[in-house]
């Protein structure tokens, strides 16, 4: 899985959000909130260019204290709803 080229992560009024790079693409309605741990894992993916669920899961785990099991399964949902919205593939 990849990132898609064109997203980042910017910090607008202390909160994480996605936005496609470029003013004239920027629709407001459509801004991605991410919690911290998302963010971080953005980060994280970002980094590793090419990523699988279980790498990140790793990543979460050696950043939070959470059980591999359940960083997994936090991930792959995550990533879900980002295959679903189109900023990964």
């Amino acid at each position: 899985m990849r990132q898609k080229k064109g997203f980042i992560l910017r910090e607008v009024c202390g909160e994480h959000v996605i936005v496609a790079e470029g003013m004239e693409v920027i629709n407001f309605n459509k801004l991605l909130s991410l919690n911290e741990s998302a963010a971080y894992l953005w980060q994280q993916a970002s980094t590793l260019g090419d990523f699988t669920a279980e790498q990140l899961a790793e990543k979460l785990c050696e950043e939070y204290e959470v059980s591999y099991e359940q960083a997994l399964q936090d991930v792959e949902q995550m990533l879900a709803k980002w295959q679903e919205i189109g900023i990964v593939g």
